[in-house]
């Protein structure tokens, strides 16, 4: 089956059990999860997913876990960043070979780069996989800038690249950058979905992130889409304090999975060392934001007015 990737795609958090293996039950259940809250696809091994921190068999076993749970119902983008562009190359067949719609790949750590050696890695992996990419552009994690320009020159030189992962702000100043060098990429914004509204407003085509709400999400961009600019709006801004605090820096990981967790999405919301655990304070807190955008029950979906025609 053949799927669009466009709209909310969620970055699928690695559960992991108490002994901090990873949970292959959790993960199917969240799965389904994400699916029941009406994400449009499933980006999985990125950085919420903490594809870092797993060993390349592990990586494997939560590709084919969740493409064998997911069963074609929506499209999945996997992660395959590796610091050897061989690994990198070998997670991606495996991704093609397994059913993926794409691939997700940053640049690995590279000292002061220039545009033609990021533009020549990326060549490198069109040419071994013949699949959609997208590209990653996630300075804070890798230390690489790609400006608009070079952007520009690599969707021009490679026909399967033609999604971007945006995560450089100023986003929306970098979005409108893009598109007036270039009109190739569908582009997904992230940053917790913090500037949701404002990415779709400067032509975004969706988001990639790690919200645990994502029916939140879904309803702020099925309405953005069908015109109801101001219903858009309403809801974003509503639930805007929760989206704020659960991608503060350090702890956001923590968090969200935390969140899963009490949505009954995941059973253990540890995540694996190392990582920044969250007090009792933080978890008061978490208890006063839901209250506070009046969630009572986090287990239960949040359910939106169907967009009208």
């Amino acid at each position: 089956m053949t799927h669009r990737i466009t709209g909310i795609f969620n970055i699928l958090a690695t559960p992991f059990d108490a002994r901090q293996q990873v949970d292959l039950p959790s993960l199917r259940k969240l799965v389904n999860f994400q699916i029941d809250l009406g994400v449009y696809g499933l980006t999985i091994l990125g950085v919420l997913g903490e594809a870092a921190k797993l060993t390349v068999d592990e990586r494997k076993a939560v590709m084919e876990t969740v493409i064998e749970t997911v069963n074609g119902r929506i499209p999945i983008v996997v992660g395959t960043s590796h610091k050897d562009l061989h690994t990198c190359i070998d997670l991606s067949k495996s991704a093609v070979a397994a059913g993926a719609a794409g691939v997700m790949i940053a640049p690995p750590p590279m000292n002061n780069p220039s545009d033609d050696e990021i533009i020549a890695l990326y060549s490198t992996v069109a040419n071994s996989v013949d699949t959609a990419i997208v590209v990653q552009d996630f300075p804070p994690v890798n230390g690489v800038t790609m400006t608009p320009d070079m952007l520009a020159e690599l969707a021009g030189q490679i026909p399967n690249a033609r999604y971007l992962k945006l995560e450089d702000p100023p986003l929306m100043q970098k979005i409108r950058a893009i598109r007036e060098r270039t009109d190739q990429y569908q582009i997904f914004g992230g940053l917790g979905g913090m500037f949701l509204l404002e990415e779709l407003e400067s032509g975004a085509s969706g988001t990639m992130t790690g919200f645990a709400f994502s029916e939140i999400l879904v309803a702020v961009y099925d309405l953005h889409q069908s015109g109801q600019a101001d219903a858009a709006a309403a809801i974003f801004d509503h639930y805007l304090p929760l989206i704020r605090y659960e991608n503060q820096p350090v702890i956001n990981l923590t968090i969200r999975k935390e969140l899963l967790r009490r949505r009954q999405a995941i059973a253990n919301a540890t995540p694996r060392d190392p990582f920044s655990p969250i007090d009792s304070g933080t978890h008061a807190e978490i208890d006063r934001i839901l209250a506070r955008v009046g969630i009572q029950d986090a287990s239960k979906k949040i359910m939106f007015d169907k967009p009208m025609s």
